[in-house]
């Protein structure tokens, strides 16, 4: 009896082709989700932070 075919890679190219081969689509923001939690908390306050000395910035300027 004669060995069976295993595998083939016949056609396969075309077929991811046919609808083209995108990239993975990224978020603008990674998830925090899973991040340390002191780092996450301190994260949130910095950026409160940033955000009244942006505010207080804008303020004086105007």
């Amino acid at each position: 009896m004669a060995k069976s075919k295993n595998h083939t890679a016949h056609n396969q190219n075309k077929k991811a082709h046919r609808n083209g081969i995108t990239k993975v689509k990224t978020n603008r923001h990674k998830s925090m989700k899973g991040v340390d939690p002191k780092f996450r908390r301190n994260a949130r306050f910095a950026a409160l932070g940033t955000q009244k000395a942006v505010a207080e910035a804008r303020k004086a300027k105007a």
